[in-house]
């Protein structure tokens, strides 16, 4: 980078979730889960005085928590219905992130993923926020891309 020269972090607000079968992308206020973990495996090995070495195990990923604005779109209550159904279909897709300009900065891309909860939103006659519904995939994976 050029001396001189700002580099300012990206808004957390500002992204969309583009899902394989499913037309167009999907807006959503909130996303949360894209993480990965694995396992730890204790190896002793009887002759190096009893050590306890460290080895790596099965990889997880993180259920991708989504929440929005109830809309007439009803293509996500569809797949999850569909599940329900006995009909598990998986999809991967891609959570986008957008810079400053509006176009896309960095890619998180999942892979075969299906709904597993989908909760409608907490009404009230007398609030006046937004009506949030809520979407989980599971995700059998994450990776990381430059848009």
């Amino acid at each position: 980078m050029p001396p001189g020269q700002r580099v300012d972090p990206f808004a957390a607000f500002n992204f969309t979730l583009d899902i394989e079968g499913l037309a167009g992308s999907h807006g959503f206020s909130d996303c949360s889960g894209v993480n990965t973990e694995q396992d730890v495996n204790d190896y002793r090995e009887g002759n190096m005085d009893f050590a306890v070495i460290k080895l790596p195990g099965l990889k997880k990923s993180g259920d991708l928590s989504l929440k929005r604005g109830l809309t007439t779109s009803h293509g996500l209550q569809e797949w999850r219905r569909s599940v329900l159904d006995g009909r598990t279909v998986r999809r991967s897709g891609q959570i986008v992130l957008k810079g400053e300009a509006g176009k896309p900065a960095l890619r998180w891309k999942f892979a075969n993923a299906w709904p597993k909860q989908y909760a409608a939103p907490s009404l009230s006659g007398t609030a006046t926020e937004v009506t949030i519904e809520q979407l989980v995939l599971v995700v059998e994976g994450f990776e990381l891309g430059v848009a």
